[in-house]
């Protein structure tokens, strides 16, 4: 029973169906989505950590047709918005420590700049891939940065940038949390950037795709 109700919710985080009232994919209208299966698994038994588990396999399939082309952002928005309504249901245990993360990920959009989509992409991704996400938001002074890194020792850090404008900025924010915080590691993306404007601004690594935070997440904790 459990494995069935696992099997059905990894389908509706895979295909993008958030709940029974969402209309999207046509083909799953009209039956239950992630957040009905998510309940209904955790009232059958399933343990919150197997529902994790199926929830990161899930999004781990989404970031992979992704870098491959197969789907395109909006239904990794759909995917992500389904995995952010089951893990509704498990942040209880999250607090009373039941259910474990890998770490934190703290990310913003830096000063400057208003562009969040992708930004939120990252965020949902990752906290998909088990990762604990502080965002903090657009438009990011230094000072924020800074401080978040300091209220979370040992968390990895993101920043994101949209504009040729704004990526400048990413630099006086690198130099600023490492002055402080020698060993966090920082990931930058964001469409004007590479992984040699990276390496020259002093960041530790590039993510040209949401699969690709997840992946160099996951060797800081190998």
């Amino acid at each position: 029973m459990n494995q069935e109700l696992l099997m059905k919710l990894s389908e509706c985080v895979e295909f993008g169906k958030i709940n029974l009232a969402s209309p999207y994919p046509p083909t799953m209208k009209g039956q239950p989505g992630a957040d009905e299966y998510t309940k209904e698994a955790l009232e059958a038994g399933a343990q919150p950590s197997e529902i994790l588990d199926e929830l990161v396999a899930a999004m781990g399939k989404v970031g992979q047709k992704f870098t491959e082309n197969k789907i395109f952002v909006p239904q990794m928005l759909l995917s992500a918005k389904a995995m952010s309504a089951a893990m509704a249901h498990l942040k209880p245990f999250f607090a009373s420590g039941a259910v474990q993360r890998k770490g934190t990920f703290i990310i913003g959009t830096v000063f400057g700049d208003l562009h969040d989509i992708g930004k939120n992409l990252v965020a949902m991704m990752v906290e998909g891939a088990g990762w604990e996400v502080i965002d903090l938001g657009i438009d990011v002074k230094v000072e924020k940065f800074v401080e978040a890194v300091q209220q979370h020792p040992g968390a990895a850090l993101g920043i994101s940038a949209l504009l040729t404008t704004t990526m400048v900025n990413i630099q006086p924010v690198i130099e600023a949390v490492k002055a402080v915080s020698p060993d966090t590691k920082i990931i930058v993306g964001g469409a004007p950037l590479s992984a040699e404007f990276a390496a020259s601004i002093g960041a530790d690594a590039y993510g040209k795709t949401p699969q690709d935070d997840i992946v160099w997440l996951d060797t800081l904790i190998a």
